[in-house]
């Protein structure tokens, strides 16, 4: 398997991770980051594919990292999903070692490019990767929030109760 392959491997199984994400959740708003999320590697792979074949793909700019951190705002309660699927929390660390991963990659893949063709292509993905990074990274920090609130020792049992 060459590096292009294994990145469209990568690519389409975290279309698969974020579509499964998308499905398990109750949360509407959740649910519209994942699927953003989902088609995003969909299209990764998509011009990796078309890369690999030696055609013509185009490098386009997505709003996915604005329309998450709208999505963000407009949630309020994180807990109602915490409390349903407890393992969750980990499920998101886990989608953001795929994307560090993929960061990892991408920076290698970059860092080896010899023409400005592959370095744009590699650079393009390599930024697409670290907002999927960044939207993961600030879901984590608001569940975070809402398990430090419900753990903090304000609201917990003390050992003078």
């Amino acid at each position: 398997m060459n590096v292009l392959e294994f990145a469209i491997k990568m690519e389409l199984d975290g279309e698969k991770y974020y579509n499964d994400q998308a499905k398990i959740t109750t949360d509407s708003s959740l649910k519209t980051v994942f699927l953003i999320l989902a088609k995003d590697e969909n299209s990764h792979a998509k011009i990796l594919q078309k890369r690999s074949n030696k055609l013509s793909y185009e490098l386009e700019n997505n709003e996915t990292l604005s329309e998450t951190k709208n999505l963000f705002k407009g949630i309020k309660d994180f807990k109602s999903d915490i409390k349903q699927l407890p393992n969750q929390l980990d499920l998101y660390r886990v989608a953001l070692e795929k994307e560090k991963e993929s960061i990892t990659l991408y920076e290698k893949l970059l860092l080896e490019s010899e023409d400005d063709e592959s370095k744009e292509f590699f650079s393009y993905l390599l930024k697409q990767e670290k907002e999927h990074y960044e939207i993961l990274d600030e879901l984590v920090l608001q569940l975070n929030k809402s398990n430090d609130w419900v753990e903090s020792a304000e609201f917990g049992i003390t050992s003078e109760d």
